[in-house]
Parts: C-alpha cells; structure tokens; sequence
C-alpha cells in the first residue's frame, strides 16, 4: 500500500501500487481535486485518507459557499477552519509539517484547478458540482436570518435575501427583490431551487411561502424562532444557508464544567486525587441546581433568563442535572483527569461535561506542554558538557517529570543530543542518592560506557551484560544493561528502581513479545523512554510505549485498536498525550539558531566474540612477526595487519573471505541498524562512507533489508556516465532513494549530494582531509539541512586508539597526515608503540 510522505513545502508519493496511487504521484492535485467529489476510497494509508479528507474540505467549503455562484471563486475559509484540520493530521511521517499555511497551499492548488475548469464551463456553479457527483448539493444564494432584537413587539426579527453581485461587489438584499430582478429571466428558477426543497422538507417554511410571508421581513415570537432553530440543518441540507443567533451554536449549550486541581495534592503521583468542583453552565452562565429543577417544571421552549435566550429541553436538562449530581460524588486522580481528555467512548459521547483545570493543575500541565516554563537550572557542576539551550530545556524537563513520577517520553530528531540530556539529569540525581536502571540496545552498550564515562565521570556505572549478572555494586548510581538481558537477570525483579530509562525505545513497539513483557515487568517510581520515531505511521507502537510509561492512559490494547478502527481522533489524543512527550525537531527555526550546521559525533561499538576471537589472533601474529622484520618488508608487514584489523572491525566475513555477513557477528552492522532505522522513518536520505571496495555490496544488502528498498552503491568500477546517473537520481525529488554506500576514494570528491543529511564514516580513513572530503559530498552549498555526521569507532581497538591519537595530536594531523596518503605514518613508530597500538583492550 502506498503512503504519502509530508514534507516543508507538500507531498510525495511513495510505493504507489494501484491506478489511483499513481495518478496521485505522477498528479497529485489533478488528482486530489477529482477525488474531494468522489465518495472516500476504502483502505487507503493514513497518510493519503488525510489528503483526501483536506481534498474533501475544500469541495465542503465550495459547495457550502452561497456567493459562489455569482463571483465562480473559491472563498478560503477562516483559519480556525484549517487549525481544525492540522489538529486531525495523522501521527504519518511529516506530520509535523502539516501547519495552517501548509494546508492553505494545497487549497490553492485546488483552488487554481476550480478557476481554470469555470473558465470553460458555460453553467452554473451547481450544475458543475452535480457534473462531477450527482449526490452533492451546493448552497443556493438564498440566506436566512434569524435576529435577536432588543426592542420591538416580537423579540425575534427574521429576513430571507439573496446574494447578488452589484457594481461587481457581492451584495445582501431582501429576497422578494430577486422577483423584479429576474421578472423576464429563467434565473429565478435556478435561485428559488433551495427555498422549494426547504418547503417540501419544513411545514413551518411551506406555510411562508404559500401565503407569500417569506419574501417580506417577519417578526418572530419565541415559539416560531424555537421551531426554526431546530430546523435549521434541514434547511442548510437543503442549500439554504442560516445565519443564527450565537446562543443557539454548539459552544453555548447545556454543559456541567467540573474544575480539577485548585490545590496541589497532598503526595504527587498519576493516582493522587485532585479537588473537584462542578458547576452547571447554560451557554456561558453559571446555574444552581435549583435554578436548573425549576427550568424543568416550565413548557419547552425558548426562555429569556439573565438577559440571554436559552433553550428549554426537558431531556436535556435532566441529562444536565443527573451529570451534575453524579460529579458531585465523584472523586477524581490526576490519571482520571487526563483520560477524560482521550478519546470519548460510546458511553461517555453524549454526555454534558466539560473538564477544565484548576489553578495548580493548570501550571504543571503548561509546564509540561511548554517545558521553558519551568525553572531553567543549570547542571550539576560535575557535568562536563556545556548544554545547548534546548538541550538544558530538555534537562530540566526531564528533572520536572521524574519529581512528579510522570513516565516522560523524550522524543528528540535524531541528533539532537538525547543522550546528553540523559547523563545530565543521572548526574544530578546522583546527589539524592538515585539509583537508575537503562535498558538498551547491545550495539550501544559502549556507546553509552563512553559517554557517560566523558560527561558525567562521578557517575558509578555498572554493565549488566554477557557473563556480568550479578549487581554486585551495591553504590552504582546506574545499571545498564540490555533488552536482551533483563530476563536473564532476576535481581532487576526484586527491587524498584527510582528511575527506569529505556533507550530506543521502539524495541518495545510489540507488546506481544516476551522482550516487551519483561521490560513492563519491571518497577520503578518514574520512567523514561527516547526514541527518535515515536509515532511515524504506527499508531500501535505508541500504545505499547505508553502502556509502559503510564500504564492505562490509552486504554487497554483492546479499547486502543477499537478506537483505531472506527477512526481516531487525533486531535484528542494529541491533547491527551502531549504533556508526557518532548519532541524538538532538527527543522525548527529555534532548534536550527542552536544547532550548528555539522554535527559529528562518533559512535562507540563493541566487536563480537567472534570479531574478538580473530582480533587477538591477528594480533599474536603480527607481534611474533614484528621482531623480526624491517625495512620494506617491516612497512609492507604492519600495513597488512592493519588492514586486517580494520576487516575484522567492520566483520568477520570480510576479513575471512566469505559472503555471509550476518549482522549479528558485527557490532558496527547492528549500529548501522539502529541508525538507518530512524532515517528511514524519518525518510530523510544517508550517505555511508567505507575504504573497502568489497564492503559497498554487503552493505548495500544489508541496508536494503533495513529500509525496505533498494539504494545506490559507487566506487570505482563505477563508470563516470553511471555515476553521475546515480548523483542525479539520489538527488531527484521525484523518488526517494534512501541511502547510497560509497567507497571513500571514488565517492570521496567530484560528486555532489545535497539531498542526504546524515552521513556515515563505516570505516575510518585515519586522513582527517579525506573523511572531511567525504563529509562535503553532503555538508556543500546547497545543503539546506543540518548535517549529521556519525564515525564508527570500535572500543578497545586500532580504531580507537588512533582516533585518540589524531583527536589528541592537532599537530600531527594537520601537518603529517595531512601530506601522508594513507596509514604510511604509522609505520614510523617503534616496535613497543606497535604493539600496544595494537593490543585489543579489554572489550
């Protein structure tokens, strides 16, 4: 099935399968503005059920128009009309570009096809809208008005007009005027169309237009304006349009407004109980209930009661008053609070209730949805990195959730320093004697060792993993330990941990697995999760995410899918969920001011035992044969061992001559894993960077599992007309292709690639101006993106120490390297220094 991808300025269509898909990516608005007339297609993609609906909006908008007819323009609607829609957006990819201004674009686009079709159509706007779809209506020029008047012997004053177009401006006037208007013209006809559907559908209209009353100005008494306000949709189904009182409209009806959380409760927690006060309301004005019960023993009807106009409808009103006594018995939990903004249930639909929040609850949720709110602190003074503004925004966002015990999903685009945030608030807690738990994923294992032995050194860390059980650090501030490992642990079951984090936290998008339920069976006072993709296209993975942080807040995985299928309300689960998500993108414009425009961060990894077997053996063999050598033979020697050294960190399979690689014997694969996963989510384009010829295919294997699609491979047997091919289709924003592996020394000049903005170095050319070359087939003019730049560094190896090595000795790499093609520097060093250069660290 076909998606639609949102982007900045529209759509793409992608994996497009049926005839309708493709008209929709080689057509997209020809072929949207078709199907906004057409009945809704059946099992469509989210993303393409939500252009339709914008596509159906807008033929909504057109036909509910009673000036179209005379100005043959599309009129755009007001902007809460299109906040309304942004609301509803599916949680797809882009869906954080759908913005009122994005939504008016393709209305335009619309409206631009409207234009150019009423140009060569010789009749009425009506017959158009009937050519393309025989069930709609449009709205005729006929307008009703119904009028409060403050003084007068009716209290209501009604008028029927037309719309016309005068001195090529759209004018109002009263409807028996259309009689001398189009006295010798068949127009009238056309005009009087919707009034005679009304008659035949309303007795109460039949009888004006029989006795000729409709095309005067009327007064109205209580009774007569009640009767007409109730009939007021089937007039409008009919194409007359009404132009009504407010008090009458949806926002001023019968409702009982409960306000929780005045006060702040006396612990804090989902399940503390919050005060509550409810009050009955009729439009905007509060009632007692015993003004309520004496309303119930007068005639239905209109009643003018504290200067306003209310309706009295027994049925509603008992409904009113059974609400209020109900919530006057009701007690309510912070986690009942928030529910109550989910979607509504069958049971819960028709109910007159409207929550708002008191004065404490108010400011912990404007804290939470708008988290600069909170007190911005700085971290503890033995943090040692200096945070980005949002990053010390996310810091203290993080601090405010954990004191609360809210589970707080930190959702950052890929880049934005998730981890960072993390080590910062570990390391403040470490002061009040917290003791954490992180979970995550086995290829980031050293990632994390490295990070949080660089930025927050007084962290005491424990690895739980491999052999490595038992928690026998009794003062670790943190345990980290693996998805795969928490059911081999049984300690992690008896105690509670003040803090539970998990990173990546789609590896637990399943709940069905047992991975999932081990994780939930953990206990902790307060819970994270990061994920960089938290709610592209799959609505269920959210679900098993929050059924982890905030057990029941969506529901039972019954209740969720039920609501999934009779269609979700988006906007209420927005509403529900947005004060337990952090989410900065790389795309806003206060994200960009923070950010510079290259990022590099180097990513930790671990070799496998199968990499560590032949590692070591390598090693034995190259000190045995070091002794021994010199000269061209010597240089020849330790080139050699290091290019095996290099295979062997990339996999075993390389190294070994064979053709399997599976990714489970290579750390850098299950990283490259981790990291494509969330580009192809985001479906945003990477370029991966090795030395090895031979390494472009099984990457390309590999990545082409991992995106779901193929991608493009260069190096040099590549001839020079295929690669500039490639460039031009890698670069093409009529398809996506996600991903290109390029050797380092064919890929590494000469072409240009704006279109990705990750980059990946798989392999480490130890050159820093070739890697830095490299980087700019992305990082150029054109760029108008954030680049993210990733280098795979293994732990313990070669890998490490010469980046140690080249970070350490500026000098060395900008004069030496810098005119040494290669790795040739290193044959210079002294025997003692290869060999610890060369000995695998404890890994």
């Amino acid at each position: 099935m076909a998606q639609a991808i949102f982007t900045k300025t529209g759509f793409s269509i992608e994996q497009p399968t049926t005839p309708f898909e493709y008209r929709l990516k080689n057509e997209p608005f020809r072929t949207l503005y078709e199907q906004g007339f057409a009945e809704r297609i059946s099992k469509t993609d989210p993303s393409i059920d939500y252009l339709l609906q914008v596509a159906q909006s807008f033929v909504h908008q057109l036909k509910k128009d009673g000036e179209i007819e005379i100005t043959r323009k599309f009129r755009f609607p007001a902007k809460h009309f299109y906040q309304t829609l942004v609301n509803e957006v599916p949680f797809v990819i882009g869906y954080e570009f759908v913005t009122i201004s994005w939504l008016q674009a393709i209305h335009q686009e619309l409206a631009n096809i409207f234009a150019e079709e009423m140009k060569n159509f010789q009749g009425s706007v009506a017959d158009y809208v009937q050519s393309k779809n025989q069930n709609l209506t449009t709205a005729g020029r006929v307008y009703f008005h119904l009028i409060e008047r403050k003084q007068g012997p009716t209290p209501f004053a009604f008028l029927a007009t037309y719309a016309t177009l005068q001195n090529g401006k759209v004018n109002h006037r009263p409807l028996k005027n259309a009689l001398s208007e189009f006295e010798n013209s068949t127009e009238i006809f056309s005009l009087l169309s919707a009034v005679g559907r009304v008659a035949d559908e309303s007795t109460f209209i039949s009888q004006l237009v029989e006795s000729g009353e409709l095309f005067s100005p009327l007064g109205f008494n209580e009774q007569e304006a009640y009767q007409f306000l109730k009939e007021t949709p089937i007039y409008e189904e009919s194409g007359v349009i009404c132009r009504i009182p407010d008090f009458w409209k949806k926002e001023y009806q019968a409702s009982v407004k409960v306000t929780l959380g005045d006060q702040q409760p006396s612990y804090l927690g989902m399940d503390s109980l919050l005060s509550s006060q409810p009050e009955l309301y009729l439009g905007q004005d509060r009632y007692s209930k015993a003004e309520i019960e004496s309303l119930l023993q007068q005639d239905e009807g209109l009643a003018f009661l504290k200067g306003k106009w209310i309706e009295i409808n027994h049925e509603k009103l008992q409904d009113l008053l059974d609400t209020f006594e109900e919530q006057e018995n009701t007690q309510w939990t912070l986690f009942e609070a928030l529910r109550n903004q989910q979607i509504n249930t069958d049971s819960e639909e028709n109910q007159p209730i409207e929550i708002n929040n008191g004065q404490w609850l108010n400011q912990v949720f404007t804290q939470m949805t708008m988290p600069r709110k909170i007190d911005q602190a700085e971290p503890a003074t033995t943090f040692q990195a200096e945070l980005r503004p949002y990053q010390r925004v996310g810091y203290n966002w993080l601090k405010f959730m954990q004191n609360q015990s809210f589970g707080a999903l930190l959702a950052d685009d890929m880049g934005l320093g998730k981890t960072v945030q993390i080590l910062a608030l570990l390391d403040a807690l470490k002061n009040q004697d917290t003791r954490a738990l992180l979970i995550i994923p086995a290829s980031l294992i050293e990632n994390w060792r490295k990070e949080a032995a660089r930025f927050a050194p007084n962290l005491n860390v424990q690895i739980l993993h491999g052999k490595q059980t038992d928690m026998q650090d009794a003062t670790a501030d943190l345990f980290i330990t693996t998805y795969g490992m928490v059911s081999k642990i049984a300690a992690l079951y008896e105690k509670t941990f003040d803090l539970l984090i998990l990173d990546e936290a789609q590896a637990i998008k399943n709940p069905g697995t047992k991975q999932t339920k081990n994780v939930k069976a953990l206990h902790a006072r307060a819970k994270i999760a990061m994920t960089g993709t938290p709610i592209e296209n799959r609505l269920s993975d959210l679900w098993s995410v929050f059924d982890f942080l905030n057990q029941g807040l969506l529901g039972t995985k019954k209740e969720f899918s039920s609501q999934i299928k009779k269609g979700m309300d988006y906007g209420a689960l927005r509403k529900m969920i947005s004060p337990f998500i952090l989410r900065r993108l790389k795309t806003d414009q206060q994200i960009i001011s923070d950010l510079p425009a290259k990022n590099e961060q180097k990513e930790y990894i671990g070799l496998s035992k199968k990499q560590v077997a032949l590692y070591k053996g390598v090693q034995r063999e190259i000190e045995k044969s070091l002794e021994d050598s010199e000269g061209i033979q010597r240089k020849g020697m330790i080139l050699s061992a290091i290019s095996k050294f290099k295979q062997i960190c990339n996999h075993p399979d390389q190294y070994l001559g064979n053709q399997e690689f599976r990714p489970n014997l290579s750390g850098k694969f299950e990283n490259l894993r981790a990291l494509c996963e969330t580009i192809r989510d985001k479906h945003e384009q990477v370029l991966i960077f090795t030395q090895f010829k031979e390494m472009c295919e099984p990457l390309n294997e590999f990545l082409a599992e991992v995106f779901g699609k193929s991608g493009l491979v260069l190096h040099g047997s590549v001839p020079a007309k295929k690669r500039a091919q490639y460039v031009q289709e890698f670069n093409s924003s009529e398809s996506y292709t996600p991903y290109m592996v390029l050797s380092i020394k064919a890929g590494g000049v000469g072409v240009n690639l704006t279109a990705a903005n990750h980059v990946i170095h798989f392999d480490r050319w130890w050159n820093p101006a070739v890697e830095n070359q490299a980087t700019d087939r992305a990082f150029r003019i054109g760029q108008e993106k954030n680049v993210f730049v990733y280098k795979f560094v293994t732990t313990g190896t070669i890998e490490e120490k010469i980046d140690e090595m080249l970070s350490e000795k500026t000098q060395l790499s900008n004069d030496l390297i810098s005119e040494t093609s290669g790795e040739n520097w290193l044959t210079e060093m002294s025997n003692q220094e290869l060999k610890q250069l060369f000995t695998l660290e404890a890994n």
